[in-house]
């Protein structure tokens, strides 16, 4: 296991490798060069900011996230961590003492990722949880001297490593939950995750939440008596997803009690927002979403609830938009968030009494995250169309100062593709917001061969933010169009809940919509078009290939074109049952959703298929389906699984054979022979 640099002794590392010459379109070669930046936090001062940085290890065909440190000032920029089992979470002590951080090196004990402390005086990091289970979250308390966690339990029915060195059988895997699998997580047993309190100087940890229910996003009152945190509770939390915030003493045998108990969820963990105390301790900011029949689709919404209890409040009345991250001024006059808009994410400010927002970061960027110190200093995880995500330092006057500079080495021998924003008008009048790519090279008046790009979610959407794999078409002579047709988060509740129980139909109107605009204006070439997406952005692929025939080539992601076979095999089935119903009482809807597997033989498009082998969100069987149909129609098709891997494809290896993957399906059926700048399956 390699060292960790005492902090104060650090050298300052070079970010990336030179800087060629002359610029060069981007490549797949630059997928190891390139830099995620994540996760800024700033020490008490505000002197430092710490982040991770995650690169991939050509070695190990792994990616390693490492902790760096960079001043706020601009002047020195530090990496902090070496070990190749990677670095998570990186938080300074309320003292400025400790710098904290996530890892799973070094699991002879049997545990998994644990809490490790950094002194910043020198030296290596300590491991100070050496538990049979896995830290997934944790929080400092506000005098330092105790820290809690969300940890959860070790597998019951897995097999010690001495029981594996002798080949023993693993047990039969018994079920007995109503969601019974979930992605990478596998088949759920009864495992938990659980909220403890850990002691800094005693090296104690104690268990504060047991019960068949997991906890999320601890956050500590500013007197260090109290917790605030997320969990779902009930008979059987596996049937809802109400979550709802409690409080419980920071002590052994205390008990959790509601502060909210309500019909919609607050603080659920896919918000990625952890309640806010105010500095008096008197109340609690938090983000609350719709009624269950909203599902995804719902709104998340700022509010305010005092802790004595009463009603939450919106900050955010009227606003049809999404809100994450609330943290207060150090007055508590205010609390900062970050507003989901029109293809864009920006910080933002509203009184603590709410009324008008005001803009603290906005325009066509992407921030998403930020951290604010008391003495004012505040950083921001920000993204542009030419910009890798990097941490910067925001001024009072909404100047940035760069910080992390991961990715400006790279990016200095590169030529990068235009990035256009666009509107295009739907069938029904609705305007559907996207970009446009122009290919490197372009020359106006020429068209060009194009592809429409869909992205998943279906609430999420395509915003102001690098996208490596736009680059990389534009960057072999294509343009790239993508749309957010409803189902998009980004323009307000009724524009995205439009799909509900109807995918397929005006989600197809609309990403058609921006192909006949690329059409018109002269970029694409309507008789060499291309489509393709991964997860939803797969679903669309094959709802837009069974209703449209224009498409010469489609790659299908993860994707799944009959719904029925959904049902029971993957994670969706409080979703399934709110939104379709079940299959027995509502056959015609299923049927409806599943147009392109009982409409297959309209489907003329050649379509590469794709797809994780151990994938439990959208399961490589619904791939499979869609790809024996076509071969069963005799469309030119072609399946690709890859190994071991679930929704997300993380092996570096596989990362940069797919997308040299797409590239090859689409040169095959949209470039005229010779005229393709690259085609070789992982090469460039």
């Amino acid at each position: 296991m390699k060292k960790l640099l005492p902090l104060l002794g650090a050298l300052v590392l070079p970010l990336a490798s030179s800087a060629q010459t002359v610029p060069r379109p981007l490549n797949l070669t630059d997928l190891n060069r390139m830099r995620d930046v994540a996760d800024p936090n700033l020490s008490p001062d505000g002197a430092w900011v710490a982040y991770t940085v995650s690169r991939v290890d050509t070695a190990t065909d792994k990616r390693d996230a490492d902790v760096w440190m960079a001043r706020t000032d601009g002047s020195q920029n530090i990496r902090v961590t070496t070990s190749p089992s990677g670095e998570t979470r990186p938080r300074f002590s309320p003292d400025g003492k400790y710098l904290s951080f996530i890892s799973g090196r070094g699991q002879d004990d049997g545990g998994d990722a644990q809490l490790w402390l950094l002194n910043r005086a020198g030296g290596e990091a300590e491991k100070v949880t050496k538990i049979k289970g896995s830290v997934s979250d944790y929080v400092w308390s506000p005098d330092g001297q105790r820290i809690a966690m969300i940890i959860r339990d070790a597998d019951p029915d897995s097999l010690t490593a001495a029981q594996k060195t002798k080949k023993k059988t693993a047990p039969p895997i018994v079920i007995d939950r109503f969601q019974f699998k979930k992605d990478v997580d596998g088949y759920l047993n009864s495992q938990r995750q659980h909220l403890y309190v850990f002691d800094v100087a005693a090296r104690r940890l104690t268990k504060l939440t047991p019960g068949a229910y997991d906890e999320y996003l601890p956050s500590w009152s500013p007197d260090g008596k109290q917790l605030a945190f997320s969990s779902k509770r009930g008979p059987d939390p596996d049937r809802h997803d109400n979550f709802d915030l409690f409080l419980i003493d920071a002590q052994a045998g205390a008990t959790a009690r509601p502060l909210l108990a309500t019909d919609v969820p607050e603080s659920a963990p896919n918000y990625g927002s952890r309640p806010a105390w105010s500095p008096d301790g008197r109340r609690i900011a938090f983000v609350q979403g719709g009624p269950k029949e909203q599902l995804v689709y719902a709104l998340h919404q700022l509010m305010v609830v005092d802790v004595a209890g009463g009603p939450a409040r919106p900050l955010t009345a009227g606003l049809d938009r999404n809100t994450t991250q609330p943290q207060w001024s150090a007055d508590g006059k205010s609390v900062y968030f970050l507003l989901e808009d029109d293809r864009a994410e920006s910080l933002m400010r509203v009184s603590a009494t709410g009324g008008k927002l005001e803009k603290v970061l906005a325009g066509p960027r992407q921030v998403g995250d930020f951290d604010m110190a008391s003495k004012g200093t505040t950083v921001v995880l920000s993204s542009q169309p030419q910009q890798p995500t990097e941490v910067f330092a925001l001024d009072k006057k909404g100047s940035l100062l760069p910080l992390s500079k991961q990715n400006d080495a790279w990016l200095k021998g590169v030529t990068l593709a235009a990035v256009e924003p666009m509107q295009a008008k739907s069938k029904d009048g609705t305007l559907v917001s996207g970009f446009s790519i122009k290919p490197v090279g372009y020359q106006v008046g020429r068209k060009y061969p194009t592809i429409l790009r869909i992205h998943g979610g279906p609430v999420a959407q395509f915003g102001y933010g690098f996208s490596f794999e736009w680059q990389y078409f534009a960057a072999n002579g294509y343009a790239v169009v993508v749309a957010n047709p409803r189902g998009s988060s980004g323009r307000g509740l009724e524009y995205s809940k439009a799909i509900y129980a109807d995918w397929g139909n005006k989600d197809t109107d609309d990403v058609l919509a921006v192909v006949d605009y690329a059409v018109a204006q002269g970029l694409a070439d309507p008789d060499r078009l291309g489509v393709g997406g991964w997860s939803y952005g797969g679903i669309m692929t094959d709802q837009v290939i069974a209703r449209d025939q224009r498409f010469k080539a489609a790659v299908s992601g993860a994707s799944i074109g009959n719904v029925l076979a959904g049902y029971g095999t993957d994670q969706y089935i409080r979703d399934y049952e709110t939104e379709l119903g079940t299959p027995w009482k509502n056959t015609d809807v299923y049927l409806r959703v599943s147009y392109p597997f009982y409409h297959a033989d309209q489907i003329k498009t050649p379509t590469l298929f794709v797809c994780g082998e151990k994938d439990f969100n959208v399961p490589l069987l619904n791939t499979e389906q869609m790809y024996q149909a076509l071969q069963s129609l005799h469309v030119p098709t072609e399946l690709v699984i890859y190994p071991g891997q679930f929704h997300g494809v993380t092996t570096p290896s596989y990362v940069k054979d797919r997308y040299g993957r797409y590239l090859s399906w689409y040169n095959k059926y949209l470039m005229p022979k010779g005229t393709a700048q690259a085609g070789a399956v992982g090469g460039q």
